[in-house]
Order: C-alpha cells, then sequence, then structure tokens
C-alpha cells in the first residue's frame, strides 16, 4: 500500500514540475524529466512503474437495459474520488450525477463493491450514476427520440477529489465513453401509415412470426419509441402507435376513439411477420387507461400490461361502434403543489370510493386475455394501486383469475425500462406548469428493473401459449 501511494506522490511531483518548467522555458523539461528520472530511481521505484489513473466502463457499447461494470484504477489507496456522468439530449439539455468514493488499499474503486459516501445517492449501486441523472434545467425529462441513428452518449469522468462546485472547473484525471442503444442489430423500423393508423412498426431480426405488441403512453403525445424499439430487441414485434399531436392526427385529444385502435390492432395482426391468433398491449398512465379498454372491449387483444392508469374513463369520453362512456371529472379541488412548483394529481381520484360512478369504470370482467397491472405506490400523478386493486376486486367479484398486480413500494409514476434516470416532475405546457410524478430514487429503480422482467415474461408466457393452442 505504501509503495502505491508514493508511485502516486512521484507521479504528480513529476507531472507538476514539468507543468510549471514547460510554461516558463521549454528547454528545462528535458533536464527537469532526467532529474525526476534520478530521484525515482534512488527511492527504487523506476519511471516505468508509475501508475497510469483509467476509468474502465464494460461493456461500453450496449442496449440500455443491459448492466454496465465501471472501475476506475491506478489511483493512490484510501483516496476519496469523484465519477461523474454527463449526458445530453436531442436538444442540448444537460442531464448529470455524481458520487463520491473511497479507494481500496490497491488504489481501485469498483462500483460493484465499493459504497458510494456520497453525491446523488450513497451505498453499492453498480448502475447509480445512470439512473440518477438529473436535468440541469428542472423539468426536463430524458427521451430518446431518434432510437435507430444514434445512441445515448454518455460521459463519465474520474476527479481525484471531491468535485461538487458547478462553478469550479477541475481537469478529470481519466474519462470514458459509454454508448446506449434503445435497438439491437437487426432490428428494422417500418413507417406506418396505413388507413387512419400512425405510428413506427419495430421487427426484430429473423424470419418470424413474433409476438406482436401495441406500445401506449400517455398524454405526451406524438410517437414514442424508445420502449417499443427496445422490446424488439428481445424478440417481439412492436408498433409504437401515436393517436394525438403526430403527422394528420388530431393536434389534440378530444376523445378516445377506440375504433382507431381496433384499426391499429387489426394492421398489426394482419401483418405477415406477426403471430396469430392475438396480440398485447402495453401502455402506460392515459396510454393504460386506452390500453385497458382495449382488453375490455377487443377480441384481438389477449394480454395487457397497464402501467400506473386508471381502470376509469376520466377528462375524456370514449367511444366505440354505438357505445359511449362518459368520462368522470377529477375532483381538481383535490390538487396539491409539491415544494417543487410541480402539481400533483394524485389525491383527486377518491371517487372511486363512490358508488354511484360505477358506470364510468371498465369492466375488466369481460375482458377475454391477461391483464398485467404495475404500479408505483408513490405515484404522486394517480392513486393507480387504488384503481389497480379495485379492478382486481372487480375480478374476484366476477370469479374471474386473469388480473394479476405489481405493486412497488416508493416507485413513482414513470415506470420505464431499466436504469432510466428518475423523472420526479416535468414540464406540461398545457397546464402552464409542471407535471409532479413522484418517485424514490432507489425504489424506483429498483421497481424497474423487476418490472422490466416481469413484462417480458408475462408477454413470453400469455402470447407464445396463445400459439400453442392453434
Amino acid at each position: 500500500m505504501r509503495a502505491a501511494g508514493r508511485t502516486w506522490e512521484w507521479q504528480r511531483m513529476l507531472e507538476e514540475t514539468l507543468l510549471v518548467w514547460s510554461s516558463t522555458d521549454r528547454k528545462f523539461v528535458p533536464e527537469c524529466r532526467e532529474a525526476m528520472g534520478k530521484r525515482l530511481l534512488r527511492e527504487e521505484a523506476p519511471l516505468n512503474t508509475l501508475m497510469m489513473v483509467q476509468l474502465i466502463a464494460t461493456p461500453s457499447n450496449a442496449l440500455v437495459d443491459e448492466p454496465v461494470s465501471i472501475r476506475a484504477t491506478g489511483l493512490p489507496p484510501s483516496h476519496i474520488v469523484t465519477i461523474k456522468a454527463t449526458v445530453k439530449d436531442e436538444k442540448d439539455n444537460v442531464f448529470q450525477s455524481k458520487a463520491f468514493y473511497k479507494t481500496n488499499e490497491a488504489g481501485e474503486v469498483d462500483l460493484e463493491q465499493t459504497p458510494a459516501l456520497g453525491g446523488d445517492y450513497v451505498g453499492v449501486h453498480p448502475m447509480g450514476l445512470f439512473f440518477s441523472l438529473k436535468p440541469k434545467k428542472a423539468f426536463h425529462r430524458l427521451i430518446k427520440k431518434d432510437v435507430m441513428n444514434s445512441p445515448l452518449c454518455i460521459s463519465l469522468d474520474l476527479y481525484d477529489s471531491v468535485n461538487w462546485l458547478e462553478t469550479v472547473r477541475i481537469p478529470s484525471k481519466a474519462s470514458q465513453r459509454v454508448q446506449r442503444w434503445f435497438v439491437g442489430p437487426g432490428v428494422k423500423r417500418e413507417q406506418i401509415q396505413e388507413g387512419r393508423v400512425r405510428g413506427a412498426l419495430f421487427l426484430p431480426p429473423g424470419k418470424g412470426p413474433f409476438p406482436g405488441i401495441i406500445d401506449l403512453f400517455g398524454l405526451i403525445g406524438g410517437l414514442v419509441e424508445f420502449r417499443a424499439s427496445l422490446l424488439a430487441s428481445h424478440g417481439f414485434a412492436v408498433l409504437a402507435l401515436a393517436y394525438f399531436a403526430y403527422e394528420d392526427l388530431p393536434e389534440k385529444l378530444q376523445e378516445v376513439d377506440l375504433d382507431y385502435f381496433e384499426e391499429a390492432a387489426n394492421f398489426l395482426l394482419s401483418h405477415p411477420k406477426i403471430q396469430q391468433p392475438g396480440i398485447g398491449v402495453i401502455s402506460t398512465s392515459k396510454g393504460a387507461e386506452i390500453g385497458l379498454a382495449m382488453a375490455c372491449y377487443l377480441k384481438q387483444v389477449i394480454a395487457t400490461v397497464c402501467i400506473n392508469g386508471p381502470t376509469t374513463i376520466t377528462g375524456l369520453p370514449l367511444r366505440y361502434q354505438d357505445l359511449v362512456v362518459t368520462p368522470i371529472q377529477q375532483a381538481l379541488e383535490r390538487i396539491e403543489v409539491h415544494v417543487s412548483g410541480a402539481v400533483c394529481f394524485r389525491h383527486t381520484t377518491q371517487y372511486l370510493q363512490n358508488k354511484l360512478y360505477s358506470q364510468n369504470i371498465l369492466p375488466v370482467e369481460k375482458a377475454q386475455g391477461k391483464i398485467l397491472f404495475i404500479v408505483g405506490e408513490n405515484d404522486e400523478l394517480l392513486d393507480s394501486k387504488l384503481h389497480a386493486q379495485r379492478a382486481m376486486n372487480q375480478l374476484r367479484r366476477h370469479g374471474r383469475s386473469s388480473g394479476k398486480m405489481l405493486a412497488y413500494p416508493g416507485a413513482g409514476h414513470l415506470i420505464e425500462p431499466p436504469y432510466s434516470p428518475l423523472c420526479f416532475a416535468s414540464w406540461r405546457p398545457v397546464l402552464g406548469q409542471p407535471m409532479c410524478f413522484g418517485g424514490d430514487l432507489m425504489a424506483h429503480a429498483a421497481a424497474q428493473e423487476h418490472s422490466w422482467r416481469e413484462i417480458q415474461k408475462f408477454f413470453r408466457k400469455h402470447l407464445l401459449q396463445s400459439r400453442s393452442k392453434l
């Protein structure tokens, strides 16, 4: 340990002396180098034993749901260092995280074993630098738009001190670049403009047929592709479906037209690379309300994942053929404002306890397929556990065992693929202020890892099983 410490001190002394002398008179550099070399020899530490500081990330090029091993080597023993992660989105918004570590006797830090002493998290969290990324400008959400042509490029930097002040610039001792892809090798993307249906279909490599899934997000609008492309990288054919604020679709959502989603389901099932007889739906937030309605009314849907969504028709009416379901309006007087300034809608759904509104609750007992409810118990947008629990009770009253609920204490509203940064709140232009999604950092990260595995198991079991019955 002493030898490693002396080597580090000699190396730093050499670098600092060379830097000072070379800045004043370049001709002194060779003499300096020779003199320092002689001193090192006297101390029985030749120049070729000087340790090189390295920051190693393995793999440095992988899918976003794959873990990365991060190690720092060549440092002095029992030394405090900082590791920082930085990434920019496609609009140049910056997201950063950092953690402080103490090196071991060998002068190394291994994030799989070494606990963070402080920073954006504390303890042993091998992927903490990724899931704790925060926007430098408040209320931005990290979303990858172009999933096919470029990865998220995360820069990792190592500093040999506690680097916590943004106003003080300290040069890093080592750096590493990590590329995080949302699409695997061989996955193809097809732009979809079929009838009214608008979206993007992601197909895995190979001849197929593949289990088909429709992917729905909430009131963010537009076309969101990152989850669909990632699921396609794991063997599913996934249609990322837009339903407003995209191309020639309505700019604002005025109602939920279930016939549009049935058209999308029929399109997907008619594709030659989609296996029969039915499809799955993965859905989040308002999209989960629509996904559950699809499960209830569309025979094409045989497996549905609802992530933190209502089990009632809320805000906007639902239309399907001759059926019109009027929405339940939120109790806006129960909106709360978080200390950050973000608005919390969690307590606006207490009306679920009132049987007067039972006609507005989706008839889950009519669903022909399986349903997986994924809920975060710290969801500040919606009391999603209350909604899911009511749906589960409704199924039991009708003698149905087709539902399952996974509840995650401490998890927030936006449960996304593993290692995605927690988005506690983000700006909503339609509100003119930020919306609170909630979530405890560590609990939310654990929920994302576990639920992602369960989602894939659920679809493989129920979509592949249905084909075996043909």
